[in-house]
């Protein structure tokens, strides 16, 4: 406000600065306290049997795997989605790194694997310590190619494993395999913050996030609950800039860094996994076992690639 306009309407100088500052919370409050009542979901993908492992590709489209079909599709921004040949072991968990390349878990198999853009197929990672995985379920990537997944025993590989335990795991740029945590609960979606220094796991059973801090070469430390009392069983995860968590369980749940629940979007579904996606990123895609579906939520998800 000018000199002219505080001596014209007789304001104080105190007066002139509660004005502006009054005028940078107006800018602020608004995205601080997004109104997610009025988002509708749109249903994009119907008729699968077991949907996981949604990853948006930086070509532009959506990947999802269907575990019991054996079937990764690819969904355009128009038309239906399409299927592809890239998953006859049965992937669950998928996720793009910066070079392109998608990254599967393989629980049928016991591993994870790697694909380039040209179809070059590797095997990632089977074993550890001599023992082959319970089942790798989720995967994140971040941008210098650390990977992370997880690695729980549910179903019929309780019965099969040769892991005493339930572990999250590293795969370094060189291909290495390094243990982050062993639980006795099972580890279930995983993602990383956008500027790469932390790391998010939910734990299906104890219905708690959990995160630990990275460091500049990727090893991961101070594991801590970040909240608890998801409402549901806490499958997928992401992040937005603002700091939200979107978590599937019992519906897609939108909580605060403190754990507090804001919103709960298709509340009566169960939702196994969700990702950002569209070319600004501001669009949710959440998937249950039978449908995917699109949410225009209009605030951008926290991307590392």
């Amino acid at each position: 406000m000018s000199r002219e306009a505080v001596r014209l309407f007789g304001l104080s100088r105190e007066a002139v600065r509660l004005f502006g500052l009054l005028l940078c919370l107006s800018c602020v409050l608004p995205l601080a306290a997004q109104d997610f009542e009025n988002i509708m979901s749109e249903r994009v993908a119907s008729g699968l049997q077991y949907v996981d492992g949604l990853s948006w590709s930086h070509d532009g489209f959506l990947v999802f795997s269907d575990l019991y079909k054996k079937v990764i599709y690819r969904l355009d921004p128009t038309g239906p989605p399409k299927p592809t040949e890239e998953n006859r072991n049965g992937a669950e968990g998928l996720a793009y790194d910066a070079q392109f390349r998608l990254y599967l878990c393989e629980p049928l198999l016991h591993r994870v694997a790697r694909m380039d853009r040209k179809g070059k197929f590797e095997v990632l990672a089977e074993t550890y310590q001599g023992k082959k995985f319970n089942g790798p379920n989720d995967i994140t990537v971040r941008k210098d190619g650390n990977a992370y997944f997880t690695d729980p025993a549910f179903a019929s590989a309780l019965e099969s494993r040769e892991m005493d335990f339930n572990g999250i795991y590293r795969i370094t740029p060189k291909g290495e395999v390094e243990l982050v945590a062993k639980w006795t609960t099972r580890p279930n979606g995983i993602t990383i913050s956008g500027d790469g220094k932390s790391l998010y796991v939910t734990d299906s059973d104890r219905r708690t996030l959990v995160a630990f801090d990275l460091d500049g070469k990727g090893a991961a430390s101070n594991q801590r609950d970040v909240f608890g009392k998801i409402r549901g069983v806490p499958g997928g995860l992401r992040t937005d800039v603002n700091g939200r968590f979107y978590i599937a369980a019992k519906g897609l749940g939108v909580y605060t860094r403190e754990g507090k629940l804001v919103h709960t979007f298709l509340p009566t579904e169960v939702i196994t996994n969700c990702t950002f996606g569209d070319t600004d990123m501001e669009t949710m895609y959440a998937s249950t076992r039978k449908a995917v579906y699109k949410i225009r939520l209009g605030v951008k998800g926290a991307v590392q690639n």
